[in-house]
């Protein structure tokens, strides 16, 4: 019998453990910091346009976020930011990378179920040695059959994944809280894109779901996965 998937893709951050929750809690010892300069609506504002802007330049993750958090302090205060201020939010920086991975529900066993059954590859974007890292801390590494850390998950790099690992991105699936990177792409390519919601999700990421296209399917979270996966095959 044919399998209709031969690969299962997992986004990383937010979708296998926790990620976006522990950058409000930064987010918001940032607006504490700099209260006497900027109102909080307004920072939230300034920093979220940064961070856009810097994307290019320094890509996904920790370090990236730092440095717009530092820009933005230095902005609003037009260059009179105290330097314990900068120096407090380089340690907010230290403090984001050295925190411990927490697991979300069902993340191992939604992942150890499908990898009984199909080939299983870890897709996730930002920092190279932080996501090794926490990757590393996760205690999943040895379930997957292939980790590929980019820089941005686009159509032709999800393309590229699926046609190292599988049989390209038709018989491709991938689940992931994000609808902008881990769902639309991977549909526009003729694949099937799972969202899997998660409860705080960064506004970059924010996109409209594809609720036309007959490979897009939302499940409550990874639990049901494995059920889906069957149920695809028996299609």
């Amino acid at each position: 019998m044919t399998r209709k998937l031969t690969t299962v893709g997992f986004d990383a951050d937010d979708t296998l453990w926790h990620n976006e929750r522990f950058f409000h809690l930064t987010q918001q010892r940032f607006a504490e910091l700099l209260s006497e300069h900027a109102e909080r609506d307004h920072l939230a504002e300034r920093l979220l346009a940064a961070e856009r802007r810097n994307i290019g330049r320094y890509g996904y993750g920790i370090k990236g976020f730092t440095l717009s958090m530092i820009e933005t302090a230095i902005e609003v205060t037009e260059d009179r930011v105290p330097a314990r201020i900068i120096r407090a939010l380089i340690e907010a920086g230290q403090e984001l990378l050295a925190h411990p991975v927490e697991l979300l529900p069902h993340a191992r066993a939604a992942v150890e179920a499908v990898a009984g059954t199909h080939r299983v590859v870890l897709i996730t974007k930002g920092d190279l040695l932080h996501q090794e890292q926490k990757l590393a801390q996760s205690g999943l590494g040895d379930l997957f059959d292939g980790v590929e850390i980019v820089s941005e998950k686009t159509p032709q790099v999800y393309a590229e994944i699926f046609a190292r690992h599988g049989e390209g991105a038709e018989r491709a699936l991938m689940a992931g809280n994000s609808m902008r990177s881990d769902v639309v792409p991977v549909v526009e390519l003729g694949g099937w894109g799972v969202y899997v919601p998660h409860g705080l999700v960064w506004e970059i990421e924010h996109a409209d779901p594809p609720e036309q296209a007959p490979r897009y399917r939302s499940i409550a979270d990874l639990g049901e996965l494995p059920g889906l996966v069957a149920a695809i095959e028996a299609g």
